[in-house]
């Protein structure tokens, strides 16, 4: 999966905070329908047996559509479900302490803030970074947005060995100015999720990435 890792351009994130429990398999198809090249299970606010099992669900779809299943802050989850890969924060330990927990073989993201931090994420031998929120966002209460002016740099420095998605507040309508800045891979969240159709969204995003 790691090669499915590298080729995709679209990250989408199946967001508790934005859909119902009920709906996270409906939205899941919807987003690898429209082109999303992974998926996350982000659930911040969900205790971890709803964590676990609907990222038992949402792996399946993931597996059948062939598409990386990454579940957010929960490796040992991660692990049971056989997920391809597990994100975590800056705060969430060392790579290490995650590998001890789900292994080599499982990808591991790391959510960066800062030039300094994308660089470290990468000698600490991270599989990819996420790297913002470059506008401030909801799903990111209280921390500001960090701009584009360093996207260019992480793409040269980062970029050129890891895939670097930028993230936070990235919207339809803000897309073709990120791309300028020099993004290559986006995270876009609330701006599909609350669409009409999650399906036709994500296309429109992809078609603007490609």
């Amino acid at each position: 999966m790691r090669s499915k890792l590298k080729d995709a351009v679209l990250y989408g994130i199946v967001d508790r905070g934005y859909v119902e429990a009920d709906q996270c398999m409906t939205v899941t198809h919807a987003l690898i329908a429209g082109g999303a090249g992974i998926i996350q299970l982000r659930a911040k606010l969900c205790d971890e047996q709803e964590v676990e099992d609907l990222a038992m669900q949402i792996v399946i779809i993931c597996k059948d559509a062939k598409v990386p299943f990454i579940v957010n802050d929960f490796p040992e989850i991660a692990k049971r479900v056989q997920a391809d890969g597990v994100h975590v924060g800056q705060d969430d330990g060392t790579l290490a302490a995650v590998r001890d927990m789900v292994g080599e073989e499982m990808m591991v993201g790391r959510s960066t803030h800062s030039v300094n931090q994308a660089k470290q994420a990468l000698a600490d031998g991270f599989d990819y970074i996420g790297f913002g929120p470059l506008f401030p966002t909801l799903t990111k209460k209280g921390r500001p947005g960090i701009g584009m002016e360093n996207i260019s740099i992480v793409e040269e420095t980062v970029g050129s060995e890891i895939p670097v998605f930028c993230i936070g507040g990235i919207t339809r309508s803000n897309l073709e100015v990120v791309i300028e800045n020099g993004a290559k891979r986006v995270v876009i969240v609330s701006d599909l999720l609350t669409a009409d159709s999650i399906e036709h969204a994500t296309a429109s995003a992809k078609d603007t990435l490609s």
